[in-house]
């Protein structure tokens, strides 16, 4: 522990997770600013602070799922790519690795669901866990309709099909087979004005047989656990308050002048309580007490041509589906030949992928457990707000659902694998509005980006933008819509406000530091006892991060530094003046090690943020970076990073600086 005033408690091991990107494109500013950099951020942090060997940070790319289906078919059409889809996949993971790596993104993994080594631990597990999901007596087999397209004679895929969004309230325009653009699942049936990518068409419904997850079975357990989390003060009330919106009784709406033909047949309808029209609103409820009752009045109500649309609720989660491009499904009760949605093999890919990182690690095959199921484990999951139906609902469930048994030898367990934390994000606009690679306003790509601004400017900028407060608008000035605007040295760039603590004052106090101990110490740092009142107020630093950290308020951490430097650059600066006007040789030894000791803690707590920069500070100090970037620490001064013979001299070599030199450089391209 590094100072008595700590009063989080970190677990001993923990995985971090990032979701995983669509294997169909390049990654845009949303996917870094939204997950990869807050996670990456995150990860480095509990690195740090429990130790390396202990954190996983995991993610990979989704190589599966009807936008892949849809993007590579385009590709041929549209541009003659001649590779399989296979190919297409892998193109696209390779251009997302090397962005990441631009980003100093550092993932303990990141392979695919269907790339090497993880694809093949990927296709055991998930044949493990549905199998062991069916052997709990939790999977249903039920035959239900699926678009087909009677000119391409064929079977769509989800994204193969496009009309709006059923479910009430929501006004996307931009719905797929069962889920919109905005993250609301339903079944296919329901979806409005249906239509064929492939021809045009309005497809057919055609029945098909797959694996349902009895998701409604757990409504009591969600309703349990959603408001256990909206009693702890850690979890982003966006977690509790999306899983409940999912919990509400099966409702259908139906429009008020529809009212006169609903009392006509509502004798033929399951017993149901309807609910008036608000003031104001133009649809009256009907409620029902499952889901089966819901499904027999809907067809009813399709009979009579009564327009309808369903609520938020528990419905059958799919499992298997018949794309061939897939995760192959096992063979259960003969029927075969399917394989697994994307969605569901993707919850559980980061288990399949913490896996194989121990493999690479030559760890025990089992060891993923100490990550995923021990009580002194944690997994912190970085999603979007789009996609907790799926994380807080769904995977919650499952997970609930296998919560007496060990997936691997379906034997019964004392330590099946733990429900996660769920650390979930708002939206980043672009601008003020939402931004999509299949909508109208299209978002930059991250490579795009950093062609006007390094990856540290814009890690520091994203991380203080407050993601988990609300939905913010990213407004690079590089990106302007108005050219004057983007021309005009006179108007500020936002995404240069953070990084103006990094270039200036951190870079000023890191330099000052170096220079001092080359001109006046035989490029020594002094080591001795640290001023009390500096010692303190690093301490209260430290106390007050460790803090901002256990919730993950990670713009909190930003507004923290930029006191903290800023406090420790002005020390460094009204001392040495001090010590100078007064010719006082002993007070400027001890302003210098005082203000090294202030350099180790910002260093200390900035690495999460600003990587690149931390660690050349680390080298130029001329300390290991294991050593270094540890809270394994009193952090009472430098001696205890020290070897016994520097104590003695009570000073330490550090390495010469250049003039002129800059730890954290600004990025003038476009400026």
């Amino acid at each position: 522990m590094a100072t008595d005033n700590l009063q989080a408690a970190w677990p001993a091991r923990a995985v971090v997770t990032a979701g995983m990107p669509y294997g169909n494109k390049p990654l845009h500013f949303g996917h870094i600013a939204g997950v990869f950099v807050p996670a990456d951020a995150f990860a480095r942090f509990l690195r740090d602070r429990i130790g390396a060997d202990n954190v996983r940070f995991i993610s990979g790319t989704d190589c599966f799922g009807s936008p892949i289906n849809e993007g590579y078919r385009k590709l041929r059409e549209e541009a003659g790519f001649d590779g399989t889809i296979a190919d297409y996949v892998e193109r696209n993971h390779e251009a997302q690795k090397r962005t990441l790596a631009a980003y100093d993104i550092s993932l303990s993994i990141y392979q695919g669901s269907g790339i090497g080594h993880a694809g093949e631990v990927h296709q055991a597990f998930t044949d493990r866990f549905i199998r062991s999901l069916y052997e709990a007596g939790h999977l249903r087999r039920r035959s239900t309709l699926q678009f087909y397209d009677p000119q391409a004679q064929t079977f769509l895929n989800g994204r193969q099909v496009t009309g709006r969004c059923p479910v009430q309230g929501c006004k996307s325009e931009k719905a797929y087979a069962d889920e919109c653009e905005l993250g609301h699942s339903y079944a296919p049936e329901d979806l409005i004005a249906p239509k064929s990518s492939l021809t045009g068409c309005v497809p057919e419904m055609r029945p098909v047989e797959n694996w349902y997850f009895d998701l409604p079975a757990f409504g009591d357990y969600l309703r349990a656990y959603a408001a256990e989390l909206g009693a702890d003060a850690d979890v982003r009330a966006i977690v509790p308050q999306t899983i409940a919106e999912f919990l509400l009784p099966p409702v259908l709406y139906v429009k008020n002048d529809m009212e006169e033909a609903f009392n006509q047949v509502r004798d033929e309808l399951p017993a149901c309580e309807v609910v008036p029209a608000a003031d104001g609103k133009q649809s009256f409820e009907v409620a029902f007490a499952n889901i089966e009752d819901r499904d027999v009045a809907r067809a009813v109500l399709e009979k009579a041509g009564i327009r309808f649309r369903s609520g938020k609720t528990l419905v059958p989660f799919r499992i298997t589906g018949n794309i061939e491009w897939g995760v192959a499904a096992p063979d259960i009760e003969g029927l075969g030949g399917l394989t697994v949605w994307c969605w569901p093999e993707s919850l559980w890919a980061p288990i399949s992928f913490t896996i194989a990182a121990n493999d690479e690690l030559g760890l025990p095959r089992d060891s993923w457990k100490d990550f995923w199921c021990s009580p002194d484990a944690q997994v912190y999951q970085f999603i979007g707000q789009d996609n907790l139906y799926f994380y807080g609902v769904a995977q919650t469930a499952m997970f609930e659902a296998l919560s007496g048994t060990d997936i691997v030898t379906g034997e019964p367990t004392e330590h099946p694998v733990r429900q996660t934390r769920l650390v979930a994000n708002y939206h980043i606009l672009l601008g003020n509005k939402k931004a999509s690679s299949s909508g109208a306003v299209k978002p930059p790509t991250a490579d795009e980006l950093l062609e006007h601004y390094s990856a540290e400017e814009l890690r520091a900028h994203f991380l203080a933008l407050g993601l988990d407060q609300k939905s913010v608008g990213f407004k690079p000035k590089a990106f302007d819509p108005d050219a004057d605007k983007r021309s005009d040295p006179r108007v500020a760039d936002p995404v240069l406000k953070e990084s103006a603590l990094l270039t200036n004052v951190f870079n000023r106090l890191a330099r000052s530091c170096f220079y001092e101990a080359q001109k006046s110490f035989g490029c020594n740092m002094p080591v001795g006892e640290v001023t009390p009142v500096v010692l303190q107020r690093a301490h209260d630093a430290m106390a007050s991060y460790d803090a901002i950290m256990h919730k993950v308020e990670l713009h909190s951490i930003m507004a923290l530094m930029d006191e903290f430097i800023r406090w420790s650059n002005k020390y460094w600066a009204d001392g040495i003046k001090n010590a100078e006007l007064a010719g006082d040789d002993a007070a400027r030894r001890q302003v210098l090690l005082d203000s090294f000791y202030l350099l180790r803690v910002c260093t200390l707590l900035m690495h999460p943020v600003v990587p690149g920069g931390t660690e050349t500070i680390c080298d130029y100090l001329n300390f290991s970076f294991d050593e270094f970037f540890s809270w394994n620490y009193d952090f009472d001064g430098m001696a205890e990073l020290c070897s016994a013979g520097e104590i003695v001299e009570g000073a330490h070599r550090v390495c010469e600086l250049p003039p002129r030199f800059d730890f954290f450089k600004k990025r003038y391209a476009g400026r």
